[in-house]
């Protein structure tokens, strides 16, 4: 059964009001902007009510060097980007929330979708953003020393020397 995303966008300003930024649509994929305060009640209420039981994807934008007329209308440092979907429907939801460069904080959503646990951590390790609330969020691919998020758009291009400074290990250390 096809879901109607006029009737589910009304439906989300109806509950929601202010906290829905906008509708948005890019290739045919719908995309909700909401302030990032409401970005754990309206992903229950998409899981709950709107039947998007499967959490696809999270990731991060840095918005820093975009040009003017590329920074969204409600423009942060960065976008947080998340993308569910709903097997009942055969649908997919793009949902992007807006966070400061200071502080770099959104509630975590792994609460709602357990699956948002590690890309939470990869988002955090990689630009820094923080995922308050988060049970376990530690770096995941950086060693945990390593200082900075080098997807940030004012991380070095050639890094700050992590080549040559990396530790060598020859082998496996005990656990």
């Amino acid at each position: 059964m096809a879901l109607d995303f006029k009737e589910l966008e009304k439906k989300l300003r109806e509950t929601f009001g202010a906290s829905v930024l906008d509708w948005t649509e890019f290739r045919g994929q719908p995309c909700l902007h909401v302030k990032r305060e409401s970005i754990v009640k309206v992903l229950t209420f998409l899981r709950d009510d709107a039947k998007f039981e499967m959490f696809t994807d999270l990731t991060c934008v840095d918005t820093l060097r975009l040009p003017d007329e590329m920074q969204p209308k409600y423009a942060e440092r960065f976008t947080v980007v998340y993308h569910i979907t709903s097997l009942e429907h055969g649908a997919r939801l793009r949902i992007k929330t807006y966070v400061p460069e200071d502080p770099a904080e959104v509630d975590t959503v792994s609460s709602v979708y357990l699956g948002a646990n590690w890309a939470e951590r990869e988002a955090f390790d990689m630009f820094g953003v923080n995922f308050k609330g988060h049970r376990d969020l530690r770096r995941i691919l950086m060693p945990e020393n390593y200082e900075g998020h080098p997807l940030r758009k004012d991380y070095p291009l050639k890094g700050r020397g992590e080549r040559d400074n990396f530790p060598k290990y020859t082998e496996i250390p005990e656990a």
